[in-house]
């Protein structure tokens, strides 16, 4: 007896769905399994056991995590850099992207063999820091954001995408009288929101994430982040504390691994609430490169 084609398609379709949902566990029971740790009693999480809920449920993990003040200024200092930086990022890179997608501009070849350049060739962190020390940007909050205005990556495919924007939109905006900025953000920037929501997720992610900048450009304990702090924690973890702290955890149930989870969900937390807002977009948009290119 042979099986019809409807029915070798139904196996077919069943066999990979069973392989995907497979795939899908894999990478999602990491992250799970580090939720539940970081709401399980620490010393009961060092006898084994839990794969599925927390066995001794318990809060303790992240009263400790956060009862440090600095926590509420690197938590601060890393929204507003993330924001500003995801903002001012887009919003640059855009503009330049926009200004070199025209053919008619002058100089156009010399302006992309820089880009170009620049995208590949990297003068080191020592010339960077000198740069830096140059411009006045030691110590400051501007260290976080004005490095990281353009993207040579995503200025590359916006001048793609902006490119096959069709040419008639931005003349008939002329003969109406507007200026090319008029144009840029009234009928460029509306058109243009599955590039926008792609390169704003991407940008926000890398500055929430963000630490060397933190530990190498920053002395001002006020103006650490949140990455670089979570670093501090999981380096203190590692390192031998004295009997009394240790005393005083181990009576709270709480371990240095469980430390260690807590600050993995506080840190991964806010972009997995951001993404299921930008996900109608990102899914547009991470098809630029193949697409417009």
């Amino acid at each position: 007896m042979t099986l019809s084609q409807r029915q070798k398609d139904r196996i077919m379709d069943a066999g990979v769905a069973i392989v995907l949902f497979m795939i899908m566990l894999c990478m999602l029971y990491p992250f799970y399994y580090v939720l539940i740790l970081s709401f399980n009693k620490g010393t009961d999480s060092l006898l084994g056991g839990v794969y599925l809920w927390p066995r001794t449920f318990t809060f303790e993990n992240y009263a400790r995590f956060l009862n440090d003040p600095h926590w509420y200024q690197a938590f601060l200092v890393t929204i507003s850099r993330t924001v500003s930086g995801t903002v001012l990022g887009v919003l640059f890179t855009c503009l330049v992207a926009y200004g070199l997608s025209h053919r008619d501009l002058m100089f156009r070849k010399t302006y992309f063999t820089i880009v170009i350049f620049a995208m590949y060739f990297s003068g080191g962190l020592i010339p960077y820091y000198v740069v830096l020390r140059s411009l006045g940007l030691l110590n400051s909050f501007g260290v976080y954001i004005i490095p990281s205005m353009l993207s040579t990556f995503f200025l590359l495919i916006a001048i793609s995408f902006f490119r096959e924007i069709p040419q008639e939109l931005k003349e008939s905006a002329h003969i109406d009288g507007a200026n090319e900025i008029v144009i840029f953000y009234r009928i460029i920037m509306p058109v243009s929101m599955p590039l926008i929501a792609t390169m704003a997720l991407f940008t926000g992610v890398g500055q929430w994430n963000s630490w060397l900048d933190s530990a190498y450009f920053v002395q001002s304990e006020e103006l650490r982040t949140l990455a670089f702090r979570m670093m501090e924690v999981i380096n203190k973890s590692s390192a031998p504390v004295d009997a009394l702290a240790a005393a005083n955890k181990a009576a709270a149930g709480v371990t240095s691994y469980s430390l260690q989870v807590a600050a993995m969900v506080v840190s991964i937390a806010p972009i997995v609430c951001v993404y299921p807002f930008l996900q109608k977009f990102f899914i547009q948009g991470i098809m630029l490169g193949s697409v417009k290119g």
